[in-house]
């Protein structure tokens, strides 16, 4: 037995908790509202937790969460982390960050999965980000792509530039991913 306090508890004044069903896989329009670094479970490393808000359509002010393993034992861990870091930094035009603030409340896309679990059901994880335009619309990759011109043509051929995506360069100068390094 607990008393709950000197006058009690009136849940007329309150509104029931309910229970989240997640949001469909589907790429929505969102922003970090909220971040902390906090230990992981085991005590040997720590995470960045990040909180989004869904900002429109029929999920607008839904809540998603994500963790990126930062300081940990497994350098796998960390490199992956720092990838998604690395996306979302691109995403907001933050490219050098000295503090998770900076990058809350600048808006842009996600792309959410469902993840089934037999202990916790359907969960949402969010498996990218992506900028947004000048005009606050989701960049698109262009359907019809119509030649350059001659002179170009030939200079883009010779000197390829990265695509929206820019591959991490490991200490030996490699652009292979991860799980292709030896």
């Amino acid at each position: 037995m607990a008393n709950i306090g000197p006058n009690g508890f009136d849940a007329t004044h309150v509104d029931p908790s309910v229970d989240f069903e997640h949001v469909p896989a589907g790429r929505y329009t969102a922003e970090i509202t909220d971040s902390d670094m906090r230990d992981n479970s085991k005590g040997t490393g720590e995470y960045l937790w990040l909180e989004l808000t869904i900002l429109d359509g029929p999920y607008a002010g839904r809540k998603l969460w994500t963790q990126l393993n930062l300081v940990n034992p497994s350098s796998q861990a960390v490199e992956i982390a720092q990838r998604e870091l690395s996306a979302i930094c691109h995403a907001t035009g933050k490219l050098r960050v000295q503090d998770s603030i900076e990058l809350h409340n600048i808006p842009m896309e996600i792309n959410v999965k469902v993840k089934t679990s037999p202990e916790y059901g359907p969960q949402n994880i969010i498996r990218g980000y992506k900028a947004l335009n000048a005009n606050g619309n989701r960049q698109s990759i262009q359907t019809s792509v119509q030649p350059p011109p001659p002179a170009m043509a030939a200079a883009e051929t010779s000197s390829p530039q990265p695509s929206g995506k820019t591959a991490a360069k490991t200490g030996n100068g490699s652009n292979l991913p991860p799980w292709k390094r030896k």
